[in-house]
């Protein structure tokens, strides 16, 4: 009965920090961020659609690259081809209000957006 009282105690604890305060934002970002990780390895490990994605984004980079003018393939490089580099641009620069990129021309700039 006493370790039921405990565990009552703890639990509302727990249920008290993390809805009225900000205590374990932290160690719960930290979690979801290594769970993530172990999601992604565990995909590259056991799954050939991590392997067509990559084809995919091979040929989609290809097709970009030679669309593009020399300055717009330098800035083209330093953009990370994972799916968070990729959702970063995107969100930067291909949504209908984003601001004009500095090097893309704006059709280079559509065709990007549209085959990342």
């Amino acid at each position: 009965m006493k370790g039921w009282i405990i565990l009552a105690l703890l639990c509302g604890a727990l249920y008290y920090l993390y809805t009225e305060t900000d205590k374990l934002d932290a160690p719960i970002a930290k979690t979801e961020e290594m769970v993530q990780k172990i999601e992604n390895k565990m995909g590259s490990m056991t799954g050939t659609q991590i392997i067509k994605i990559d084809q995919k984004r091979t040929k989609a980079r290809t097709a970009i690259l030679e669309r593009l003018s020399a300055p717009e393939v330098e800035e083209f490089n330093k953009i990370p081809l994972t799916e968070d580099g990729i959702a970063d641009f995107k969100d930067s620069y291909c949504d209908t209000k984003a601001p004009e990129h500095p090097i893309f021309s704006r059709d280079n700039l559509f065709y990007i957006c549209d085959n990342l």
